[in-house]
């Protein structure tokens, strides 16, 4: 579901596109089979090596970044950081120097679209032992959370991806930021929120049965 809003969001007519934090590249591989000019960029380079994989791997360009040090010649049409990867930024300053890469990477009208869970919910509870299923182009891969610690904001988890010829483990730390707390930072940085959704139908957040905050935003006039 959330794969399709972002290449709902792109649309049709061809685009620049930067998707910090790509991962396994399946969001990058749908972008350019759709028609656009794709760059992923992500900090681990096992990840990176299987998103040269994919089936139009050779059509995108590929980054070893964070997005707090990307850099890049050109400017974007749309940036993008899914699969709740901004929640990896897990200091004030981490997200402050991540939306200073994204300002300066926003061509005209640019847009920057991210996802990040509502910290109300149990998720350390909800995740532990979690499994999950995607199909890609004829093959699986199995995802298995495994909850590792939790902190006042944050939760440390190790994921593993088994897919048809290699198994991935990655561990991670995630922050649950609340949507005023991310609002501010955005506007420290001269980026305007525009709006923030609450699903991946495109409806407006709530609080009382939103799972995610999905924000929209550009370059402040």
């Amino acid at each position: 579901m959330d794969r399709q809003f972002y290449l709902d969001l792109a649309g049709k007519e061809p685009m620049r596109i930067l998707d910090l934090g790509c991962g396994t590249g399946l969001l990058c591989d749908a972008f350019a089979k759709a028609g656009h000019q794709v760059s992923g960029a992500d900090p681990a380079a096992e990840m990176l090596a299987i998103a040269r994989q994919k089936p139009r791997g050779d059509q995108i360009e590929w980054v070893q970044a964070p997005a707090q040090t990307f850099r890049h010649q050109d400017k974007f049409d749309l940036i993008v950081l899914t699969g709740h990867a901004f929640q990896v930024l897990l200091e004030d300053a981490d997200v402050t120097a991540a939306f200073h890469t994204i300002k300066s990477h926003l061509a005209p009208g640019g847009r920057l679209v991210f996802e990040s869970r509502i910290p109300a919910i149990n998720w350390a509870k909800r995740w532990h032992g979690q499994t999950t299923q995607v199909f890609h182009n004829g093959h699986m891969t199995q995802i298995v959370r495994t909850v590792l610690s939790t902190d006042i904001d944050t939760i440390s988890f190790a994921t593993t991806y088994t897919l048809q010829k290699e198994t991935v483990i990655s561990r991670s730390t995630l922050r649950f930021p609340s949507r005023n707390q991310v609002v501010k930072l955005l506007a420290e940085t001269e980026l305007h929120c525009q709006t923030v959704l609450g699903d991946w139908s495109a409806r407006p957040f709530q609080t009382d049965w939103s799972d995610e905050m999905i924000f929209v935003a550009t370059a402040a006039a």
